[in-house]
């Protein structure tokens, strides 16, 4: 069941005003769609990943309690959010699992179609370090890949999130995934 998009916004903009039980309601509401975004995002881990759907959402959880001041536009705007979160928690995760097996190169990431994490822990670290240096030379394109690929956003909702036109996204996606695939490609290289 998709969630109502002005029932949800509705209950950002209470929680947003100080409704201590807006999240509490928000939660149901959202619950599949975030379920849906961590199955994304988790079906591209390695097999026997540790981080199950609903752990990954309840994390999500309790990392979004301490965020009710954000100015929530809508409902696009919270699975952005959303998936920014998941994106850091896998990120934290990946880190985690590679100081505990004492190193691992970066390798190459595909990047041929959004909708999902990489294959691999080592891949995310390596995509997560490739952004954070594309958002050092163009913040709108990393957000953007943030978007289409981590948070699975289509190019119409990924457009309303950053205010551009659909053909703005499909430009700057084209060119945010060439930029990635050299840099990742010269890490490959590199190790």
């Amino acid at each position: 069941m998709t969630p109502v998009p002005s029932e949800v916004t509705q209950l950002l903009k209470a929680w947003r005003g100080g409704d201590e039980h807006a999240l509490e309601q928000l939660a149901p509401v959202v619950e599949s769609e975030l379920r849906r975004l961590a199955r994304l995002q988790l079906s591209k881990e390695s097999p026997g990943h540790l981080l199950q759907p609903t752990a990954l959402v309840n994390e999500l959880y309790l990392r979004l309690i301490d965020w009710n001041a954000v100015d929530w536009q809508d409902r696009t705007h919270f699975f952005a959010v959303a998936s920014k979160i998941m994106r850091r928690v896998l990120v934290n995760h990946a880190v985690a699992r590679r100081r505990q097996k004492r190193g691992g190169d970066a390798v190459l990431v595909s990047l041929t179609e959004a909708g999902g994490a990489p294959d691999r822990s080592e891949d995310l670290l390596a995509l997560d370090e490739a952004l954070a240096a594309l958002e050092k030379i163009d913040s709108r394109k990393s957000r953007l890949v943030e978007l289409r690929f981590f948070g699975g956003l289509a190019v119409n909702e990924t457009a309303a999130v950053l205010g551009v036109s659909e053909r703005t996204v499909h430009r700057e996606w084209d060119l945010a995934r060439a930029w990635l695939f050299r840099e990742l490609s010269r890490c490959d290289r590199n190790t």
